[in-house]
């Protein structure tokens, strides 16, 4: 028996980072997404509990696993849970601001949850938390806006399917340094819920709040990375290209265009002129449906 799951692109439409907290954490909002580009994660329930790791960026992963520190923390939370190998098939770039390695964590838990229907009891979104601050939301792999440092989430329905071009120019870029070198103020002693996101009829309408939010940490993300300026104007410049940013804390952009099939010509000519950058057609998923809205 083995069980898979995909770990897909985590994309910030927009990210505000509203302090800096004593223990060293910021407080942030973001509207999330996610791609339908994705790893993949194979559970094989037994007794042995090592990772194997292949696809084409399966040598970038450095350091321990956060695969490896899942299956450790489940096992001692409860010794009684099936657990067993794991195959990471990794085809995202790593530390590329896509929420890779939190996406496979929460991929593998998910796995682990539909290997162990009975375990009731798991506090499934409190272990992602332990995981990283990105893991919750990807546990939950649906639009969704956060805020807190990542663990407070309200799911959302209803947010407009979008063509996207993902372009990654294959430099790594820590998250750390990023958030350092914003040098945010201290966060509001008390934490306030964000007003509702949405509703958001159309693309326009879910574009215009995306331009309004923009992302915090873009400065920062470029003046460590310069060339995130580039890959952003590379997007930017395409025709049909409606919007780019930066995902998260970089270094990978996005674009959003105005249908699949504009995306798909888009990527094309970036690959064309860019054959050292990693470059992906995609869409990014909307509500329930997950349908790509169209611009005239």
């Amino acid at each position: 028996m083995q069980i898979g799951e995909k770990a897909r692109a985590k994309v910030n439409l927009t990210l505000s980072v509203l302090g800096r907290r004593p223990d060293g954490y910021h407080e942030l909002e973001s509207l999330v997404t996610f791609a339908d580009i994705a790893d993949r994660i194979v559970l094989r329930p037994g007794e042995d509990l090592s990772v194997h790791v292949t696809g084409p960026f399966a040598g970038a992963i450095a350091g321990p696993n956060l695969l490896e520190r899942t299956l450790r923390l489940l096992r001692d939370l409860d010794a009684g849970l099936q657990l067993g190998s794991v195959e990471l098939e990794k085809n995202l770039p790593v530390a590329a601001g896509l929420g890779g390695g939190s996406a496979d964590a929460a991929a593998l838990l998910r796995a682990v949850r539909r290997a162990n229907p009975a375990a009731g009891n798991i506090p499934w979104h409190e272990i992602a938390t332990q995981l990283g601050a990105d893991v919750p939301v990807c546990l939950a792999d649906r639009p969704a806006l956060i805020w807190g440092i990542g663990e407070e989430i309200e799911p959302l329905n209803g947010l407009p399917g979008l063509a996207a071009v993902l372009v990654n120019p294959c430099q790594p870029l820590a998250t750390g340094p990023v958030f350092r070198a914003l040098q945010a103020g201290p966060a509001p002693a008390t934490r306030q819920r964000p007003p509702p996101a949405g509703p958001f009829p159309d693309m326009a309408s879910l574009l215009g709040f995306m331009g309004a939010r923009g992302n915090a940490l873009e400065r920062p993300a470029t003046t460590l990375l310069p060339v995130i300026g580039d890959v952003k104007q590379a997007l930017a410049s395409l025709p049909e290209c409606r919007y780019a940013a930066l995902s998260g804390s970089g270094p990978t952009c996005f674009g959003i265009f105005s249908s699949s099939g504009a995306a798909a010509r888009a990527a094309q000519v970036l690959a064309g002129r860019y054959i050292e950058w990693w470059i992906a057609a995609t869409r990014l998923a909307g509500g329930a449906q997950g349908d790509v809205n169209s611009l005239g």
